[in-house]
């Protein structure tokens, strides 16, 4: 096999281009959608008292800020421009990430320790189920345009939508256990463990592991050193 077919072209210009209008609609989306959720749960949560839904509203916040970094990086038309924006976007992103994890984890001690009764919350059901409903399409769609552009930062950003699901069915179990069987130490103790899945993805976004972007040129070119990226340059390296 010879070195220009064993080597992974990347997407052409125009395909490149086609992609990150793709990601700006998507983040645009995942925006707007978190600044809906974040005043309905926080508003919710106060209401009710409840600190899980409060909690949850403060996510989407956080959500807001990794996709407001990634929304400014691909606001540069020149791809050189975008290239150079993602490392400073996988910082923010891996930032957001470790302020979750202190909050969840603040918020389910608080919770077991007892420090008050959540009341039953019936937007805040609606809510967590609607975005259990939501997420998982946005953050898919954004980890696969990502994915073939070979962008880090989309693609850990989509993780932090994830992240968002994973919490809307922690969420949506606590509310109903508790509104139904009155079980509150059900969310806390769910949430202890998003918050170690948070830490661990903001800890590979922080050293940049996602996908290498691939060489554009036919011209061989020797593969870039996996310590660089942590994949294969031009592989299907994201999960």
């Amino acid at each position: 096999m010879t070195a220009e077919t064993s080597i992974s072209l990347g997407p052409s210009p125009a395909r490149r281009d086609a992609l990150a209008r793709r990601i700006r609609l998507l983040v645009a989306a995942t925006i707007t959608y978190n600044v809906i959720e974040a005043i309905v749960a926080i508003t919710a949560g106060a209401l009710a008292s409840s600190t899980a839904l409060v909690g949850f509203g403060l996510d989407s916040v956080i959500e807001v800020s990794s996709a407001t970094a990634v929304a400014w990086q691909f606001s540069a038309r020149d791809h050189v421009v975008r290239q150079a924006r993602e490392q400073r976007t996988l910082r923010i992103i891996a930032v957001s990430f470790f302020a979750l994890a202190a909050y969840v984890t603040v918020d389910a001690v608080r919770a077991l320790a007892g420090t008050g009764e959540a009341e039953r919350s019936v937007p805040g059901i609606a809510i967590a189920a609607l975005s259990l409903a939501v997420m998982p399409f946005l953050s898919a769609a954004q980890r696969r345009a990502g994915r073939e552009l070979g962008s880090a930062s989309a693609v850990a950003d989509s993780r932090q939508t994830l992240l968002c699901t994973y919490l809307s069915a922690v969420l949506l179990v606590g509310l109903v256990l508790n509104a139904t069987l009155g079980w509150s130490w059900a969310d806390p103790i769910a949430a202890l463990v998003i918050a170690a899945i948070a830490v661990k993805e903001g800890r590979d976004a922080w050293q940049g592991k996602g996908c290498c972007a691939a060489p554009v040129s036919t011209a061989p070119a020797a593969p870039a050193p996996a310590a660089a990226c942590g994949c294969r340059p031009g592989g299907d390296c994201c999960g």
